[in-house]
């Protein structure tokens, strides 16, 4: 019984050292999976916090598995976007570690949203996810499926580090 207080008392006093997001100066490295349809791969992205509930970054994902029946160059597969987040996990109040960011993105491909989520186990380590979906494509015609891809709803997910 000692051995499971200490153990809780321990976990306690480390989660509770822990922040999501802590305004102006905040740094993010997330690495994780890209999941969307007919393609996995992998994504890296970068925040940097601009004030209290802002922040902006960069995020690119690339695509390692393909459906056998998809053809894609390196320019379908490749995809970099800048960002600007809202993080409202102080405004949304249900963790200290819990952060929850609608945002808007920039890529090579379109102009799209997100809306992640972050939850921090330690000051330096947490997981992460995101939604994505591109609102305005820029290529307009018909997309064969390798145009497609980083160019329709998209998931990421994986781990989250303070900088």
């Amino acid at each position: 019984m000692r051995k499971i207080i200490l153990l809780v008392t321990i976990l306690s006093i480390t989660l509770g050292n822990s922040q999501a997001f802590i305004g102006s100066g905040d740094n993010k490295l997330q690495l994780g999976t890209n999941l969307q349809d007919n393609a996995t791969g992998v994504n890296i992205s970068y925040d940097f916090g601009l004030g209290e509930n802002i922040s902006v970054g960069v995020s690119s994902s690339y695509a390692l598995g393909l459906n056998d029946n998809i053809s894609a160059s390196f320019g379908d597969r490749f995809d970099v976007k800048g960002r600007f987040n809202a993080n409202l996990g102080n405004v949304v109040n249900i963790d200290d570690n819990f952060d929850i960011y609608p945002g808007l993105n920039l890529s090579l491909k379109n102009f799209g949203g997100h809306l992640g989520m972050r939850y921090f186990f330690t000051n330096g380590f947490g997981v992460y996810t995101e939604f994505a979906v591109p609102f305005a494509k820029y290529n307009t015609d018909t997309l064969d499926a390798g145009e497609k891809l980083h160019n329709q709803f998209t998931l990421n997910l994986g781990a989250s580090f303070n900088l």
